[in-house]
């Protein structure tokens, strides 16, 4: 065997992806999958009454499941350049009682097709509790969250105050978004099912002499063997790569939103309003010892942008398929979808991880606001100015000129922000003096920032939380 160091493996698999995940695209479940598919057609063309079908046929291929001879597959696949014929030339050596009826009637795409759809929906199954968990802690960090002011941005230019767990709804909206999609995409797959070389089933009608309820029995049976609700109602010689293309967007949309995230994260960080966990041996740089690099949210962001630019691999395959079928499809689809759900699974964890473990710094957040409230407040000071029975527009050419000289202040001498200073010092402003604390009150400049966390919470994100009650995700460890 190769030394792993010696030969290029996939760093999703072998550097960040979950267990079970990877477990899920190895080779192991693929051609034990294969297997199980080509013991659900003998059982159920057995049923259907295909007597040259024999009990100790199917006794013999189900001892041999997972007792996979790789090398000699391997070996057979080099003579044949095919791997489905190689693998039945295999199973058939370890079943030799099967070996004239394995894959009786069928066509490659019987078992490439509904073993990949078994292995989406059991990438999906997995996926999907990740995704609700990763909900539920950002809903959790949103509602602790929901009442502290924070300077909002717009054009990453000082806006107007919000609050840090409002801003996280904004994350959590778009989370709730990608969890529909996903959950939808689980629920509309169907399997391929027995439809023949070119999805007429023609091989089959020839196998039951012309018999269509049997070759319907055959397809449903085989179907519900594996606990898919139902078939798709035609296909050519694959299923639609349209499936594939929805799947792919719904993935690729949630790696949109995780990279969205992780770069609002790495801007705080960088303001030092809030950071990503970090363990007390870890290293920020080789070089700056003081750095505290962004690591985890720089990666999602890097493998976000890998998991976007996946859909449109799958646009071209879904686009370029002729008639009933056409292999250029295979070897990308071999790296496509892998791929897809590997770095889905890695951005999960890792957005769990930083959402749990975030650190948020009021202080630093308070001193900013403190930089730039006082130029927010000048319309509520010139209310209680006039309010007070002062003239507006005499009151706002006061106001220009503090905020003026205030701005120079900062701008040209790197100086903190004394507009307030400046309106104390004027006596054109002492009737307001009295009330220059609850005007600058950073809380009352988040209008309904807080109500609105709590009512989405509430009205959205609980009742969707609670569709998926029992949707739980195994721990989410962060690799490397």
């Amino acid at each position: 065997m190769a030394d792993p160091n010696t030969v290029y493996q996939t760093p999703l698999a072998s550097r960040y992806a979950s267990k079970e995940m990877a477990y899920n695209w190895s080779n192991a479940k693929k051609f034990a999958t294969w297997r199980r598919l080509w013991i659900a057609l003998a059982t159920c063309e057995r049923q259907l009454g295909l007597t040259d079908i024999t009990q100790e046929a199917l006794d013999q291929m189900a001892q041999h499941v997972e007792d996979i001879d790789y090398a000699a597959a391997a070996e057979e696949e080099r003579k044949r350049r095919h791997d489905v014929m190689a693998h039945v030339h295999t199973f058939g050596v370890a079943a030799p009682a099967a070996a004239g009826i394995i894959h009786l009637g069928a066509t490659s795409c019987y078992i490439t097709d509904n073993s990949e759809l078994i292995l989406i929906r059991d990438a999906l199954d997995l996926l999907i509790p990740k995704l609700v968990q990763l909900i539920r802690v950002m809903r959790d960090f949103a509602m602790a969250q929901r009442s502290l002011p924070t300077l909002g941005f717009t054009h990453f230019q000082p806006a107007q105050l919000t609050t840090v767990g409002k801003r996280a709804s904004l994350w959590l909206q778009e989370l709730l978004m990608d969890l529909r999609n996903i959950t939808r995409v689980r629920d509309d797959l169907c399997f391929r099912g027995v439809k023949g070389t070119t999805g007429t089933q023609g091989s089959f009608l020839a196998l039951f002499d012309g018999d269509h309820d049997k070759v319907k029995q055959l397809d449903r049976l085989v179907t519900a063997y594996f606990n898919f609700p139902k078939a798709y109602p035609v296909t050519g010689q694959t299923y639609t790569r349209k499936v594939d293309l929805d799947l792919l967007s719904a993935l690729g949309s949630f790696g949109a939103t995780a990279h969205k995230i992780a770069t609002d994260v790495r801007l705080l960080a960088h303001l030092k309003e809030m950071e990503e966990p970090i363990e007390a041996d870890q290293i920020g740089s080789s070089a700056m010892a003081y750095k505290r690099n962004p690591m985890r949210s720089e990666r999602v962001c890097s493998l976000g942008r890998h998991l976007m630019t996946l859909v449109s691999n799958a646009q071209q395959t879904a686009a370029t398929q002729w008639f009933e079928r056409t292999l250029d499809d295979s070897a990308n689809r071999r790296v496509t979808l892998p791929e897809a759900f590997l770095t889905a699974d890695i951005v999960v964890a890792h957005l769990v991880n930083i959402v749990q473990g975030a650190v948020v710094y009021p202080r630093v957040i308070q001193a900013r606001i403190a930089q730039e409230l006082p130029f927010m407040a000048t319309e509520n000071i010139i209310m209680a100015m006039v309010r007070a029975g002062g003239d507006r527009q005499a009151c706002h050419e006061a106001i220009r000129v503090a905020s003026r000289d205030a701005a120079a202040q900062v701008k040209q001498h790197g100086r903190p922000n004394d507009l307030i200073d400046r309106i104390r010092a004027n006596p054109y402003f002492k009737p307001v003096h009295d009330q220059l604390d609850r005007l600058l009150d950073p809380a009352s400049f988040v209008g309904r920032a807080p109500e609105q966390v709590a009512e989405f919470v509430a009205e959205e994100v609980d009742p969707l939380l609670a569709t998926h009650q029992h949707a739980q995700a195994g721990a989410m460890e962060v690799n490397v």
